[in-house]
């Protein structure tokens, strides 16, 4: 684990991307798919994990290539409950999109980002400003442009602050 990353005890909440949630339900045989297991077990017991709507439907995209249409409705409605983590903003499918200005979605870009991590980015900012931990398996692709400290599953159980 690199030095100097401490999870703030007050606050453990974080922002967790989408590839967890991935290796969780599709690659079992991933060679992080034990650490990455055990960082949602923990997540879930301590309800202090976020995503955001972004990341929920970036999911259901990359699995509606295997579930059928029952599975993916499910996946969408259990998702929270399944992993015990809260969706920004609420994943209701009668609501709007969220709405966001184009510059800002630009200015993600110039930051040489995917449009779907700068889409994430820009929902995050807006409905989870409090989080200041995000958790991925892809570090290098947001230390750029989260605002806050950027940390695997491994390292963020590794910290000395998490119990």
């Amino acid at each position: 684990m690199e030095r100097g990353y401490r999870v703030d005890t007050k606050q453990d909440l974080v922002l967790i991307d989408t590839n967890i949630f991935v290796i969780d339900l599709r690659y079992k045989r991933d060679v992080y798919y034990k650490i990455n297991r055990s960082f949602l077990a923990h997540i879930a017991k301590k309800r202090t994990g976020f995503t955001t709507i972004v990341n929920l439907l970036e999911l259901c995209g990359i699995l509606s290539f295997n579930l059928n249409e029952k599975q993916l409705t499910e996946l969408w409605f259990y998702f929270q409950d399944r992993y015990q983590v809260t969706v920004l903003p609420v994943p209701d499918l009668e609501t709007n999109f969220p709405t966001t200005r184009i510059k800002e979605i630009f200015n993600q870009l110039k930051s040489r980002t995917s449009l779907g991590d700068a889409l994430m980015m820009v929902v995050a900012r807006k409905h989870l400003p409090f989080i200041s931990t995000m958790i991925t398996w892809d570090k290098v692709h947001f230390e750029n442009i989260f605002p806050g400290i950027v940390l695997t599953p491994e390292e963020f159980l590794q910290s000395p602050d998490v119990g």
